[in-house]
């Protein structure tokens, strides 16, 4: 029961108003004076008891409030042309204006139908269960992404809300830059880079440093895996060089970036902690930063699927790690 904001009674109060009148012996307008209603509303509440059945009694279902929809809406769109509206819905997925054009209905008309049949909006589909996964060792699995971060010669709109920019800076195009991410499926240790492009070269290179940057904290890395982006499937030297180091090259199924979640993860943490989580000048100065970021996150950074505790405490090889 939806009770109005100024309501002076519940279904409690209620009975206790009736039963003054109907057992107590006193007068509706006493019984008003005492529960701080109108003698109309004793009247109106006396009367629905009276005629109420015993079950009604009971129950209490004489004292809550009915509807106030109308026994009848003479203007309702008919059962046949709200039946050809839902349909048109379940059929093509449309919006109420869409279907509007199709019907011939007013806007308003589909959108009432629809919420009358529940359909406004379309149901969901149910999400799929996650299936989350982890490697046993460090290095048995390294995930690889990149993040295009958009340069700036002042402070952007993201951080102070200002989204005005004058004729020379649109006539600037500063461009873009990728950071490119390495992250282990077991530790959350994160090697990145920032660079001006994601050609396959440079991924290349920004792979074999990373390797590198594994090997210098004792983890030697079995597998790699990407998503299906040209750089990663067809780049020759990038293949000679996962060969060169026993590493097996792993891709994810196409449009499934859940399985490459956890470098898609950190990439949420790199924007809002690291891009967005100061104000700086500029774009250089956000990229010399990124060092400072990257070796906090790895070595002081608590992670919630770490039970709180930074990525180097699980690489066991690197000596001093719980310092």
């Amino acid at each position: 029961m939806g009770l109005h904001g100024n309501a002076k009674l519940g279904p409690a109060g209620r009975r206790a108003m009736v039963m003054l009148v109907v057992l107590g012996g006193v007068s509706r307008r006493q019984a008003a004076g005492r529960c701080g209603v109108c003698a109309t509303t004793v009247k109106r509440w006396v009367d629905r008891y009276e005629v109420a059945g015993e079950l009604e009694r009971a129950s209490g279902a004489c004292f809550v409030d009915r509807s106030s929809r109308p026994h009848c809406s003479p203007r309702q769109v008919p059962a046949d042309q709200a039946e050809r509206i839902c349909a048109a819905r379940r059929r093509t997925g449309w919006g109420p204006r869409l279907i509007a054009g199709e019907t011939g209905h007013a806007h308003a008309t589909v959108w009432r139908v629809l919420r009358r049949a529940g359909l406004s909006p379309p149901p969901r589909e149910p999400r799929e269960l996650a299936r989350r996964y982890e490697w046993p060792c460090p290095g048995d699995l390294l995930h690889i992404d990149t993040k295009r971060f958009a340069r700036f010669s002042r402070p952007g709109h993201a951080v102070t809300g200002d989204r005005h920019r004058t004729a020379s800076e649109k006539r600037m195009r500063v461009g873009y830059e990728w950071v490119h991410s390495l992250v282990d499926d077991h530790s959350r240790m994160a090697y990145s880079e920032l660079h001006p492009d994601e050609r396959a070269v440079t991924v290349t290179g920004f792979v074999e440093r990373g390797l590198a940057f594994f090997a210098s904290i004792g983890v030697t890395p079995k597998r790699l895996m990407s998503d299906n982006a040209w750089t990663y499937t067809h780049n020759t030297a990038l293949a000679r060089l996962l060969a060169a180091h026993g590493i097996r090259h792993l891709r994810i199924p196409a449009r499934r970036p859940q399985v490459n979640g956890k470098v898609e993860r950190y990439q949420q943490t790199l924007k809002r902690e690291w891009a967005l989580g100061h104000t700086y000048r500029t774009s250089d100065h956000r990229a010399h930063a990124l060092t400072y970021w990257l070796r906090h996150h790895n070595e002081h950074r608590p992670h919630s699927a770490l039970d709180g505790h930074p990525p180097i405490s699980r690489v066991h090889n690197l000596s001093r790690q719980d310092i």
